[in-house]
């Protein structure tokens, strides 16, 4: 193995902030499934776009914790970016800043329901925004930490 293939391992500065990254992601995914799985909650489409961005991001992210390879980053962010928009356009859509008719939700359960709270008060996309902004943040700060 060449110096260009081996894998980058990352430092102590990197490793913490992937390992929160991870454990985001891994809370995140666990609070989806128990919403749906135990509570009943049956997700959106917006919701499962989000589902399909956040759930691999712990496979990632553990594979690059386990093997050491900083470059778990590189896979990470576009997956991160990606269900962090879509949580910003379900906020919105939320909030009624966007028209629901703009919403992909035509069928089951809407986007700018209720029932998309958690204990009737905190919005479900608001929660995965949330995740998704403090995983791009320590995504970042882990990729700043390698390059250093």
């Amino acid at each position: 193995m060449t110096a260009a293939q081996a894998p980058t391992r990352p430092d102590q500065g990197a490793w913490t902030p992937l390992f929160l990254a991870w454990l985001i992601a891994l809370l995140a995914t666990a609070g989806a499934l128990f919403l749906g799985e135990v509570m009943g909650k049956t997700p959106c489409v917006l919701c499962w776009y989000q589902r399909i961005a956040m759930f691999p991001l712990v496979a990632i992210l553990g594979v690059g914790l386990l093997t050491s390879d900083s470059r778990s980053v590189r896979y990470a962010l576009p997956l991160a970016w990606a269900g962090w928009v879509i949580a910003l356009y379900h906020c919105l859509i939320f909030w009624g800043l966007v028209s629901e008719a703009l919403a992909p939700c035509r069928q089951g359960v809407s986007c700018a329901d209720a029932d998309v709270q958690v204990a009737g008060v905190v919005p479900i996309p608001l929660l995965s925004l949330v995740a998704f902004s403090a995983v791009l943040a320590l995504l970042w700060f882990a990729k700043r930490k390698v390059r250093t």
